[in-house]
């Protein structure tokens, strides 16, 4: 299907959002819908990406109740023309399907109900305008179609106990993505029955289409039309969009002494001994210089001036706190940590047979893969306060990618 062919200059298109999911596999502090790739929100990238076909006249994102502040956020980097098709936001339910619903109904009060609905998911920003040209034809030509790519690998069927029952042939298959595209009054008559059935739940636009007795049909999709769901897929989308970048490093160091107590708490993992760690907050060492060395490279100062300890408020604070808060200031400089090194200095406890569990809590709190986390120890050779078995020492690095500065 060519572009601009098919579809008459009368017909109304618009795009819903679907974008009230909480993105939990992520593992970070807020929605994916609400990350930073490369300067602009994933939800933003979304935005233009619909908006770049100057025949979708209007946009409409279904968010969550809680998010309103950081939608507002989002849509501010939009320019004139695309902010000016982007309506109200609606508020989303307790499912995708209530979710989607909702943003129906909110269409259809409006003055112009569309005649054509492309329903697209957040969470894949990288959809080009070819796909959306061939959404809205299909749409046009088939009342119900959706874009869908190839299956390479083998699939199997299962049951409950994960023996195999059934092996599809690949050449049935197609892993289907978004916009799924609609004429508008069959997709809501489809959601307002699917509404007043009880049990019935559906993942996807098409399925509700399906149940509703509508054939359904695929145009093709596109390989980079991903859907960015785990740490990883982040990590390769933002190597899509940063562009120009630059490396760096930054180096952090603290101590702290040792007082009566059973267990000291190093990396956010807590490890038996004779005594704890003596500090403000609960004197994690090791997150402590992890913290630092992410502010020196992001030159933006140190643990002490974003948490003072005179302030009460972090007396025993969790330092996963203090270094949450660093890997957001990464974030918000639309940059990444590559790595993590830190060595930790001390006669005891003994670190050997802790240290992956300490890597893995590291690269959790950092959004990283295990194995951009590095964990070393050593003694000093009974020389100096360590030696003496007085407290614990860390050193850091950490190494960042930030986009270049002019």
């Amino acid at each position: 299907m060519s572009p601009f062919l098919t579809v008459p200059d009368r017909i109304h298109v618009a795009a819903l959002i679907v974008a009230a999911g909480r993105g939990l596999r992520v593992g970070l502090d807020r929605p994916k819908q609400y990350l930073d790739l490369g300067g602009e929100t994933v939800l933003a990238r979304s935005i233009n990406a619909l908006a770049a076909d100057q025949r979708v006249q209007s946009i409409l994102c279904v968010i969550h109740p809680d998010d309103h502040a950081l939608y507002l956020d989002a849509i501010a980097s939009l320019d004139a023309d695309t902010a000016k098709r982007v309506l109200p936001p609606a508020y989303g339910g307790a499912t995708r399907q209530a979710s989607g619903h909702a943003g129906l109904e909110a269409l259809a009060s409006r003055p112009r109900v569309p005649d054509i609905i492309l329903v697209h998911d957040a969470a894949r920003p990288f959809t080009s305008p070819a796909l959306v040209s061939r959404s809205i034809e299909s749409a046009f030509s088939k009342g119900a179609a959706i874009p869908g790519v190839t299956v390479t690998d083998t699939i199997k069927r299962i049951n409950v106990n994960g023996q195999i029952t059934d092996t599809p042939p690949r050449r049935d298959l197609k892993a289907v993505q978004t916009p799924q595209a609609f004429r508008f009054e069959l997709l809501l008559k489809a959601h307002r029955s699917a509404a007043t059935h009880k049990g019935v739940d559906f993942t996807d636009d098409a399925s509700i289409a399906e149940w509703a007795g509508h054939p359904v049909y695929v145009f093709d999709g596109e390989l980079n039309n991903t859907k960015l769901t785990t740490p990883a897929d982040f990590v390769s989308a933002r190597e899509k969009t940063m562009g120009t970048t630059e490396t760096r490093t930054g180096i952090g160091y603290d101590v702290h002494a040792f007082a009566e107590g059973d267990h000291v708490i190093l990396g956010g993992v807590n490890i038996p001994h004779t005594h704890r760690l003596s500090g403000h907050s609960d004197a994690d060492v090791v997150l402590h210089a992890i913290t630092d060395a992410i502010f020196g490279a992001l030159a933006d100062g140190d643990i002490g001036s974003h948490f003072p300890p005179s302030d009460p408020q972090w007396k025993g604070a969790a330092s996963r706190i203090f270094l949450e808060y660093a890997v957001e200031r990464v974030k918000m400089r639309g940059g990444r940590i590559v790595h993590i090194d830190t060595t930790i200095i001390c006669e005891s406890p003994k670190i050997g047979p802790h240290r992956d569990t300490v890597r893995e809590s590291i690269a959790a709190i950092c959004g990283l893969m295990i194995d951009r986390v590095g964990v070393k120890a050593t003694t000093t050779e009974q020389l100096g306060f360590t030696g003496r078995r007085e407290g614990i020492a860390t050193q850091a690095i950490a190494t960042l990618q930030l986009p270049a500065s002019e």
